[in-house]
């Protein structure tokens, strides 16, 4: 499964209760109401542990979580670091 699928299906399962259809790729989280700020926090605990890096408190900006397509995009810079 590729890092993109791995993130989708947390989001999915856990955030949109099986709500699939709710998210594509550059779907923004906050404006369409995708999750909350608690909703971030899960997300990011997830990627910590899945992926097993350190989210800094200086990445934590929209550039890198505005959607699952920067999501994706900022694991693979973390990885490849």
């Amino acid at each position: 499964m590729s890092n993109i699928d791995r993130i989708r299906e947390f989001i999915v399962e856990q955030l949109l209760f099986g709500e699939r259809d709710k998210l594509i790729d550059d779907t923004p989280f906050y404006n369409t109401g995708i999750f909350d700020s608690l909703g971030m926090l899960r997300l990011i605990d997830f990627l910590e542990e899945t992926f097993n890096i350190k989210i800094e408190d200086d990445e934590l900006i929209p550039e890198n979580f505005e959607n699952l397509s920067r999501v994706a995009h900022f694991i693979e810079r973390k990885l490849s670091n």
